[in-house]
């Protein structure tokens, strides 16, 4: 199993930024349990898009509205994968209180 190593710094970008700046960072010192949350919002809506997908019908959908779609899934999912990947790694080193 990979060793998972500490963040180097505070803040870390989002992989789903396209920009240089970075605005959308996650605070990797934020409680776990709410960055694990954020993850599950994300993760859970997600889910809840392709659900909805499953059941429709694309016989009036217009051909433009897929890359519509799928970018709003990759957002979601990424963000929500960068998150949990964060929670993880900070559970990891996580002491229970005495």
């Amino acid at each position: 199993m990979p060793t998972i190593n500490p963040f180097l710094d505070r803040y870390r970008s989002i992989k789903s930024g396209l920009t240089d700046s970075n605005p959308l960072v996650i605070d990797t010192e934020a409680n776990p349990q709410d960055i694990l949350e954020s993850a599950l919002q994300r993760i859970r809506a997600s889910s809840q898009l392709l659900e909805t997908l499953h059941c429709l019908c694309f016989k009036h959908g217009d051909v433009q509205d897929i890359p519509h779609i799928t970018h709003a899934l990759y957002l979601l999912t990424q963000d929500g994968c960068d998150l949990l990947q964060v929670a993880q790694q900070r559970m990891m080193g996580w002491k229970a209180p005495v």
